[in-house]
Order: structure tokens, then sequence, then C-alpha cells
């Protein structure tokens, strides 16, 4: 097996990645990055010019941006299934729902987090559109079953899931019903139990 590494930070979106790791159940090393210098290093930007975690290194392989790693470790370790079948109609709403997280979903998050307008004037323009367009979208993607996927737990749900919840907490993100059931039936799985306590463990380690 090609030697995986997780290059991350417990305060850091590296945490969606620990967690897609532990749901895999293959073995991975972890090198943990400081804020600052430490991640603007030579040595680290020649994996990811951006400076920023996560990343990952499998063998000779650099994947960036926790979107991507989760799709590229669900393929690669395809035993596990967590992605939907390449030929199955599910595998267009793991697709839409991954990316849609990482597009529209981050924009109007961040938005409303900084304060950026978005409103009738600008929201066409816009990849989010306006604020309850998102969400009340995002809404529709839990109706027809208990995941994004319907029945089967995807890499889609570690990403989609994990923004919910940060965004419920940093109140950037309505706490619907439908968001809450959904982050707590995530939260009780075994793999993101174990995730939190490594990386929460790291957190009570000094810099």
């Amino acid at each position: 097996m090609k030697p995986l590494t997780l290059y991350t930070n417990p305060q850091s979106r590296g945490r969606i990645i620990r967690w897609m790791l532990e749901e895999l159940s293959v073995p991975y090393e972890v090198k943990v990055l400081q804020y600052g210098p430490e991640m603007k290093a030579a040595d680290f930007l020649a994996l990811n010019p951006m400076g920023k975690v996560p990343v990952i290194t499998h063998g000779d392989v650099v994947v960036t941006e926790a979107a991507a790693i989760c799709a590229y470790l669900a393929d690669q370790f395809a035993d596990q299934q967590l992605a939907p079948a390449p030929d199955s109609p599910e595998r267009a709403s793991y697709y839409r729902w991954l990316f849609f997280a990482a597009g529209p979903l981050e924009m109007a998050t961040s938005a409303k987090a900084f304060g950026w307008r978005i409103d009738a004037d600008n929201a066409a323009a816009v990849g989010a559109g306006l604020y309850a367009d998102t969400l009340n979208a995002l809404e529709t993607a839990l109706a027809n079953g208990p995941y994004i996927c319907g029945e089967q737990f995807t890499a889609a749900d570690v990403y989609v899931g994990s923004h919910i919840e940060w965004g419920m907490m940093f109140e950037t993100l309505e706490p619907r019903p439908a968001f809450t059931r959904y982050v707590q039936r995530l939260q009780a799985r075994k793999a993101a139990i174990k995730a939190n306590e490594l990386d929460d463990a790291l957190l009570k380690q000094p810099a």
C-alpha cells in the first residue's frame, strides 16, 4: 500500500479529512502544521502553493482542497463503498451536493459570516445566489433519505455534514430541523467520534 499522509491542523478543515480517513479504516500518518510561518515554509508550499491545510500525499500524488481529497480517497479505496457506483443515478447526486457545498454553500455562509453583500441587486451574478435560496436547496438534498445519496453514506456526507455542523456552530447557517437531525445522525458514527477524539487530543498538546 502506498504511504498516505495527512497534513493538517486540528482547527482547520483537516478535521474533515481525518473523519474521512477514519471512515476508510486505512493506515495513515499525520503531520500537524501550525498557522503562520510553518504553513508558508518552502517545503510545504511545494505541496500546496496556497500554504493551507488540509493536504494529503498518497505515494507521489498530492491532493489539496477538502472536497477533492474526499472524492479522491473514496475512489482510491473503492472497496469501502464511500461513493456510489459510477454508473448509478446516485453518482450524480454525489457530485452535485459535494460540489454544491464546496461552492455555493461555502460562499453563502462566508458572506454571512463576514457581512459581504449578496442581495437582489447582485445575486444573479453570484454563484451562491441569495442566502435563503442556498439553504433551501441544501435542505432538498436531505429530503429523500438519511444521507445525501439516499440510503448510502458517502464521502459527500463527510464533506457536506461537516459544513452544516460548523455553519450551525458558528451561526452562519440556520439550525433547521432537517440540518440538526442530519448532523446528529452523522456525528453518532464511530468514525466521526474517533476522528473528533483524535483531533481534540491534538488541541490539548502544546504548539
